[in-house]
């Protein structure tokens, strides 16, 4: 097995500078700033035109520009450093991983996942979930810890959002050319892309396999678009949340059994598998089915394959917990079931939800059963899941139910802006130099307090004005290809006040989520944008699922009141949310804005990407920001379920916040036009949120708590047998036969 780089595409590109290749091919360059500052000096106009692709960029810049950098004495300078950081990252022994466990090193996680969020040149990822397992994998990089990930290589990857004129939401494909981004065939010693095929599935399906690497991390990506499968088969991997259940079924075997199946033929060795939802659960039965087939005995092979699983939960919302029927499940598991040594009924048992007893297979039922280790992603939400699944425990009180709880994590480095790093760097340096390999440790980021008020303030307005320029430039470019209608000008951004109190709120966009909720009352909310001395602002931005018509019904109302001339322009949509537009956003509104229904909301990670950046959080007391709100960090409110009201309370709880604290607080300005007790808690959001709310610390707590511990149990081939101590919370084994 092998992955090389197509060199003989980049013969253009000198000798002395040849090393940009290899780092385009590594999405290292993707987080460390000063390293995409290399292609962006080489050829500026082509790395805007390729979105920030340096393949596609490398592959069309004239050989002028090359030659032009490899004469460039400053450019070779920046070069030589960042080729030797990147070689220097490379080398296993610096990380923090080999430091803390030197003898340890054979502990190596699986880790699986329908999406991943890492670039916008890799459009693999459909929001939150994508992006969380993105900056886990980068995490894992940074820290060293020995992880390998497998995810699909979507063709279309999940959707382009246009808004039509009247506000619905048109959803686009747009093919992703893989010969020009920052991913590779992975090649037998033949040369020919590897071909695995899906074990004991009728009618066959095969999977070819692509890599990613992810810094010192491998993701290895499923594709079924190839000419070896049947044309109904091809489609499985086009697009993420297929529509059709059996075509979500078939995704979610192929992701599990077959990615299961993939490490096995490439020999990858690893001593557990770490499950980011239940969409790749099926891997649980494949690691099982072969221990049963190498004639290990049924409770010991399914006491090492439950023993070696780490189970990550990310929702109390129903409808997100995949459930198939029984007449589907039959189509695809009735042979498979055999191999399992259970009868039909066991293994249909195996996904039983108490909650609604043969309802069918699901998945997050099943993935609890066969885990042993299990966690939702923050404090309420592991309340939540105690509560949600303790009839899978039904001994346990809730409190004693065995789901634990990590709060979820962003990847810092991606996340927070250059500027303000440099800001950082500024005053960081002189006590604390390495502060970037060490940035979950609370105390470094008291230095925060030391930047003067009108600096940080200072680079806050210019992030905000980018983000109003970025929002403009995309509104020019739609009008000039489609000649809009005047009041979407309007709509989309055009008419932003850059001196406003600007509020944001970009989610999925979700019934409970209520993006609406600030409409509840228009005439409150016109006398709240509309005030002459205190105006403010909102941008919305997000995408409903493809089949979700009530979201795409709220998204619509709310473009439709973008529209209404009694707001003035002060109201915002932009269409087509993703991860280059997030930065933009997170990094330059005054506020983030989340209104979920109480206890819907698992996390919630985009506000923490906000508050580190100094956006103060204005959000129900739910998911994450349970944890973080200390008071003087943003604002939060209890927030109520749908009433005979319906959410008329919480929205007028939104209006006071904001009409008579957030407002008066922000327009509070002394004669240098600073608002500084503003600016006080900007600092302290970066100080409260930077630290505690980082995928560093998250990914620490997973070696700590979990990782170690499941490699006491014995390993088959193909896993590896780390012999590690730990202790494993119980968990309800299911019998078998």
């Amino acid at each position: 097995m092998k992955t090389e780089i197509p060199y003989d595409r980049f013969a253009h590109v000198p000798e002395r500078i040849f090393g940009l290749v290899d780092l385009a091919y590594n999405l290292w360059w993707s987080w460390h700033s000063s390293a995409s500052v290399l292609f962006k000096m080489l050829n500026r106009a082509e790395w805007k035109m390729s979105r920030h692709n340096p393949v596609r960029m490398l592959l069309d810049t004239p050989p002028r520009f090359f030659e032009r950098a490899a004469a460039n004495p400053e450019y070779l300078r920046r070069y030589d450093i960042i080729m030797h950081r990147f070689r220097e990252y490379m080398v296993p022994g610096t990380s923090w991983f080999a430091q803390h466990y030197p003898s340890r090193t054979p502990l190596t996680i699986a880790y699986l996942s329908s999406e991943f969020g890492l670039h916008h040149s890799l459009p693999f990822y459909a929001g939150g979930l994508g992006i969380l397992a993105g900056d886990h994998v980068k995490a894992s990089s940074d820290l060293g810890v020995p992880t390998v990930a497998v995810g699909f290589m979507y063709a279309e990857g999940y959707l382009h959002q246009h808004i039509e004129g009247n506000g619905w939401q048109k959803n686009v494909a747009e093919i992703l050319d893989r010969d020009a981004a920052p991913v590779l065939r992975v090649l037998s010693d033949d040369g020919k892309q590897i071909v695995v095929q899906v074990p004991l599935i009728e009618p066959p399906i095969y999977v070819a396999v692509w890599k990613v690497q992810v810094g010192r991390v491998p993701l290895y990506l499923l594709d079924t678009h190839i000419d070896r499968n049947l044309p109904e088969n091809r489609s499985i991997s086009h697009r993420l949340y297929l529509k059709e259940l059996e075509c979500r079924l078939r995704q979610e075997l192929v992701l599990g059994i077959g990615g299961r199946k993939v490490l096995r033929t490439l020999g990858v060795e690893y001593s557990a598998m770490h499950l980011n939802e239940g969409h790749s659960a099926f891997s649980i039965l494949e690691r099982l089915r072969e221990r049963l087939s190498a004639g290990m005995p049924p409770d010991e092979a399914l006491e090492r394959v439950r023993g070696t699983s780490v189970f990550t939960t990310h929702t109390p919302v129903a409808a997100a917990h995949d459930v198939f029927p029984e007449d589907l499940m039959a189509k695809y598991f009735r042979n498979y079931c055999a191999s399992l040594d259970l009868t039909w009924d066991e293994f249909m048992a195996l996904g039983d939800d108490p909650h609604n007893p043969g309802a069918g297979f699901n998945m997050t039922a099943f993935a609890l059963r066969m885990s042993r280790f299990h966690n939702g992603v923050s404090q309420r939400h592991g309340e939540v899941a105690r509560e949600m699944w303790q009839p899978l425990w039904p001994d346990l009180a809730p409190e004693e139910v065995p789901i634990d709880a990590i709060t979820n994590g962003v990847h810092v480095p991606t996340w927070l802006n250059h500027r303000i790093e440099a800001l950082i760097d500024r005053h960081m340096d002189p006590v604390y130099p390495n502060w970037r390999e060490d940035y979950d440790n609370p105390i470094i980021w008291e230095v925060v307090d030391e930047i003067p008020d009108e600096e940080l303030w200072r680079e806050h307005q210019w992030l905000k004005m980018k983000l109003f320029s970025r929002i403009r430039d995309r509104k020019r470019r739609k009008w000039a290809n489609l000649r809009d209608e005047p009041a979407n000008l309007a709509a989309e951004g055009l008419m932003l006040d850059t001196s406003a109190l600007t509020i944001g709120f970009a989610r999925r966009f979700a019934e409970y989520k209520r993006a609406d909720l600030i409409f509840e009352d228009l005439d409150r909310l016109d006398r709240i944008v509309n005030n002459r001395w205190r105006p403010v602002q909102f941008i919305f931005a997000g995408k409903a699922h493809p089949a979700d018509d009530r979201g795409k019904r709220i998204l619509q109302r709310i473009y439709q009141y973008s529209q209404d001339p009694r707001f003035g322009g002060r109201i915002a949509f932009v269409e087509d949310y993703g991860e280059q537009l997030a930065r933009y956003m997170v990094h330059g509104v005054d506020v983030w804005m989340n209104t979920p229904v109480p206890l819907m909301e698992a996390s919630g990670t985009s506000g923490m990407k906000a508050g580190m950046n100094g956006a103060l959080n204005l959000s129900v007391l739910d998911g994450w920001w349970v944890e973080g709100y200390n008071g003087r960090n943003g604002w939060g409110f209890e927030g109520r379920a749908p009433t005979a009201e319906g959410h008329q309370p919480d929205a007028e709880t939104l209006y006071d916040l904001i009409e008579n604290e957030i407002a008066p607080l922000y327009f509070s300005r002394t004669m240098d036009d600073v608002p500084h007790k503003w600016v006080r808690m900007m600092k302290e959001s970066i100080k409260s949120i930077a630290p505690q709310y980082c995928s560093l610390r998250m990914l620490k707590e997973y070696v700590t708590r979990y990782y170690p511990s499941v490699c006491r149990y014995a390993a088959e081939p193909g896993e590896q047998l780390a012999g590690l101590e730990g202790v494993c919370p119980p968990g309800p084994a299911p019998r078998m036969r």
